[in-house]
This record gives structure tokens, C-alpha cells and sequence, in this order.
């Protein structure tokens, strides 16, 4: 009776010790993509919507696992710098440049 008693207790302190390490996992790690245009957003969403589907493919999606940082100069190449140095300051991952 006394050895059941303690083959109970060890498999309850198990499971439950067992159920606060899968709590206490870190959640997993959000990657950022630091995307600088030279244009307008018009002329990106083709290569925009590719990029997106192309993560997607191999299971990023943005806003639950990865976070897309949008710069655009608008046609004013003399702001690019500022914005890299803006998206660089955002510590991205990487940085996605198009510029036309």
C-alpha cells in the first residue's frame, strides 16, 4: 500500500513538473524584415504580395511570427540613407532593398 502510495505521488509530481517546463517555454522568436524603397508602395505591391507568399510557403507569416518594417523614400533617393540608418536602429534581421 505504501509503495502505491509513493508510485502515485512520484507520477502526479512528475506530470505536474512536467506541465510548468512546457509553460515556461520562451514563445518562439519573432523575426524582422526591414523592407527600404525607393519608390512608392504602388509600385512594390507585386514584389510585396511574392515576398509574402514566399515566406509564407516556408511558414512565416506577418504578425505571428515575422514583422515587416516598411520604408519608402517616394521617389526622394536623397532620403534612403536616413532610412536605412532608421531600419538599422530597429535592429531588423535584414533589410529587403529595392530600389528603382
Amino acid at each position: 500500500m505504501n509503495s502505491r502510495r509513493t508510485f502515485i505521488g512520484s507520477m502526479t509530481g512528475g506530470l505536474f513538473s512536467t506541465a510548468l517546463a512546457v509553460e515556461a517555454q520562451p514563445p518562439a522568436r519573432t523575426f524582422r524584415i526591414g523592407f527600404l524603397g525607393g519608390a512608392s508602395a504602388a509600385l512594390y505591391a507585386n514584389l510585396l504580395e511574392a515576398l509574402r507568399l514566399g515566406l509564407g510557403d516556408l511558414g512565416y507569416v506577418e504578425g505571428r511570427n515575422i514583422t515587416v518594417d516598411y520604408r519608402r523614400a517616394d521617389g526622394q533617393y536623397d532620403r534612403l540613407p536616413a532610412l536605412a540608418s532608421e531600419l538599422v536602429r530597429l535592429k531588423v534581421d535584414v533589410i529587403n532593398e529595392i530600389i528603382r
